[in-house]
């Protein structure tokens, strides 16, 4: 009889050590796919572009080039020679010991203009490396002193705040023509945050920032690299914009996603009605910019800017 209860508790407690084994090995096998989810999920999120392809800087597209699209690269051996390029008011140009170009003044409007008889710029890629740093002694006079001959920025601009900006969608921005003064505003302020503002005349029609945010730390005296796009896209079957915006944070050619915002409607310039109606430019004020504008602009305020391997692209956007 003992020997029977020996044999039953060793065969029992062989079945118990079987059954440990087997789940121990099932709950590794879930975890393993549990974290191999987990990386999968965060690869995705990581992975921001749609495109395998790199610039002629060997900078990373988002999109790609539209078939037939318009592509803009400065010249980095001699920017003031790019094709349909100049610098608001000739401000002096110096190249810089790493082969970048430092522009001699705190209030920046390099622009990139339409050539003539050929489609505005619309669904655009922006790009470029900037490093940004605080005055000392340079030319402070304004580039959109109403003396400029720039015809996409020659008169007073009331948006002006410590950062870079990337512009999209832009007329020309004059208190001769302020119904041409549209823009799409893609910031990177200097203590790290980002945003979009929206111009819809110049400059009773500014809207407060959206999708305003702290992701990087101070950029101040560092290279980072700065993307905004902006493309048309159907929501509800009308049209509206959207935008986005990525930052090289380490200038290692590594971009990341900062925002993604839609403007569908409801964005309103933030005068009052009496101020906005005032320019009588049949626009609304919530009043959504799908047509395409003659300028891009790469815009500082109350910084020095050196800056390397600015581009614009037409982009084929995806289909949301």
């Amino acid at each position: 009889m003992r020997g029977n209860a020996l044999q039953y508790y060793s065969v029992l407690t062989i079945v118990i050590i079987l059954a440990i084994f087997q789940l121990d090995i099932t709950l590794v096998s879930e975890f393993s796919f549990e974290a191999d989810a987990k990386n999968d999920a965060f690869s995705v999120q990581e992975t921001n572009s749609t495109n395998d392809k790199k610039d002629i800087f060997g900078v990373s597209e988002i999109y790609p080039t539209a078939s037939g699209g318009r592509e803009w690269f400065v010249n980095m051996t001699n920017p003031a020679n790019s094709t349909h390029f100049s610098e608001t008011d000739g401000f002096e140009l110096i190249k810089q010991n790493d082969g970048s170009w430092r522009v001699n003044s705190t209030h920046v409007r390099l622009v990139v203009e339409t050539p003539q008889n050929m489609t505005e710029w619309k669904n655009v890629e922006i790009t470029g490396y900037a490093k940004l740093s605080l005055p000392t002694d340079v030319n402070s006079t304004s580039s959109f002193d109403s003396s400029s001959n720039n015809s996409a920025t020659n008169n007073s601009e009331s948006e002006e705040i410590d950062d870079l900006a990337f512009i999209g969608r832009s007329g020309r921005h004059s208190s001769q023509a302020p119904c041409e003064g549209t823009a799409y505003v893609g910031g990177l302020h200097n203590e790290g945050a980002v945003g979009w503002k929206k111009e819809i005349w110049h400059t009773g029609g500014y809207t407060d920032e959206r999708a305003k945010n702290i992701v990087t730390k101070p950029i101040l005296d560092r290279w980072v690299g700065w993307k905004v796009i902006i493309y048309d896209l159907q929501v509800s079957n009308q049209t509206a914009v959207k935008l986005e915006s990525y930052l090289d944070d380490h200038n290692n050619d590594s971009w990341k996603k900062v925002t993604d915002i839609i403007d569908n409607g409801g964005w309103y310039s933030r005068s009052s009605d009496e101020e906005f109606f005032s320019a009588d430019c049949g626009k609304m004020r919530d009043q959504i910019i799908v047509e395409p504008g003659p300028f891009v602009i790469f815009r500082t305020d109350n910084l020095i800017l050196d800056f390397k391997n600015l581009s614009v692209r037409e982009i084929d956007p995806p289909m949301v």
